[in-house]
């Protein structure tokens, strides 16, 4: 077990703070959002989920002078040539809304013909110890099942709702948190990097 540390979440989604809280109550770690460091935002340059994540967290670490644990994960689909990708958050454009998203996304799958394309939410995550740490630890998680044709389900955010997962029959959205965590994408990175943080003995 990782013992009783904190740890900043460069991220300003709830949804995303949520289900770290959850995942790392597991290892006796309390999770901080990077608004109570005053952690601006930056843009997202890179040009693959992981060099997203680098950015994010090295950010992240020089304003909040902590380690930092940063994402960055999307939706690809195979029907529009792995797109949104990395632009999944900004696909209808820059703060766009889950809702502006989803139609965009339905709209441009529908425009297609294919229906219930294959897809899979893609996740990595980036730990630094400081801003400049020469030894960053990178996890990841892969997802798969398709996109269905309406969204269905309360529960998640994003794209949770017309992610439809074959072995629940049920879109992401209508998973409890903890089957959810269990399986999704970003389940699958914490756990990789917890395994990644006890290896390198980050709080040791």
């Amino acid at each position: 077990m990782l013992s009783n540390k904190e740890i900043v979440v460069a991220s300003g989604n709830p949804g995303k703070l949520q289900e770290f809280s959850r995942m790392f109550a597991d290892y006796d770690v309390r999770v901080l959002p990077q608004s109570a460091f005053a952690v601006p935002a930056v843009a997202e340059t890179g040009a693959s989920f992981a060099e997203n994540a680098l950015l994010k967290a090295r950010h992240g670490a020089t304003h909040a002078r902590r380690p930092v644990i940063a994402d960055d994960s999307g939706i690809e689909v195979d029907a529009l040539d792995g797109a949104p990708g990395i632009y999944s958050a900004r696909y209808a454009g820059v703060g766009a809304a889950d809702a502006d998203n989803l139609r965009l996304l339905l709209r441009n799958i529908a425009a297609t013909g294919v229906r219930h394309p294959p897809a899979r939410f893609r996740c990595v995550i980036a730990y630094v110890r400081e801003a400049r740490d020469p030894e960053p630890l990178l996890a990841h998680g892969v997802w798969e099942g398709y996109i269905t044709d309406e969204p269905a389900g309360a529960n998640g955010f994003g794209y949770d709702p017309v992610f439809y997962v074959p072995d629940h029959g049920c879109t992401a959205a209508q998973l409890s948190p903890t089957v959810k965590n269990s399986i999704s994408h970003r389940g699958q990175a914490l756990r990789h990097l917890a395994e990644l943080m006890k290896e390198a003995q980050a709080f040791a």
